[in-house]
């Protein structure tokens, strides 16, 4: 078993939680994991990418090379297409289908979903609409985790644990609230 996934987002979106969480349930199936992070000015919502490989083998790089990522989860559309490049011919994009506009020159929305759109293997939706309309505005991030499970491969069971324990600390309304959005995300990407 290997995935290479590249997750994709603008500071504050959550990026670095979903990492948490899946390197969380690959540690407890006993998986090798490495993970590198770029954090761009995330603190003034700069980009903000991780590169995160699972294996059931020893993994020599933390990096993912061009054309091998088989998942990209991006919190952001634009984003997704950044990091393009890097996913394999038979790689998932999961990404949030509404705009972060941070920039003056952002791109027409129209445009990048007509370039996602050639992409063979896309979920794209609204998450944070989704967060919203179910009451847990502030886990939008978990929503996309629960749409890339299948794409990453990790039993369901094994993510909504790995939520619980990586949220625990917050209190068991936001665990609660997480483990929500983790089934609201599962049940969109059917």
């Amino acid at each position: 078993m290997k995935t290479d996934i590249i997750l994709c987002g603008v500071g504050g979106q959550g990026i670095l939680s979903i990492a948490t969480i899946i390197g969380e349930a690959a540690m407890n199936e006993n998986l090798y994991i490495k993970q590198a992070e770029v954090h761009g000015m995330s603190q003034r919502g700069g980009d903000v990418q991780s590169n995160l490989r699972i294996s059931s083998e020893p993994i020599h790089s933390d990096l993912i090379a061009l054309g091998s990522a088989d998942v990209i989860i991006s919190m952001e559309p634009m984003e997704a297409l950044r990091y393009l490049p890097y996913l394999s011919k038979e790689g998932w994009i999961i990404t949030s289908s509404a705009p972060f506009v941070n920039i003056p020159n952002y791109p027409d929305l129209e445009a990048v979903k007509e370039e996602l759109k050639q992409v063979p293997h896309v979920i794209a939706f609204d998450i944070e609409q989704m967060a919203k309309d179910n009451a847990v505005p502030r886990s939008a991030n978990v929503i996309l985790l629960g749409a890339a499970q299948q794409a990453l491969g990790i039993d369901y069971d094994k993510l909504e644990a790995a939520v619980r324990r990586v949220f625990a600390r917050k209190g068991e309304t936001v665990v609660e609230a997480n483990v929500k959005a983790l089934a609201l995300g599962k049940e969109a990407q059917r």
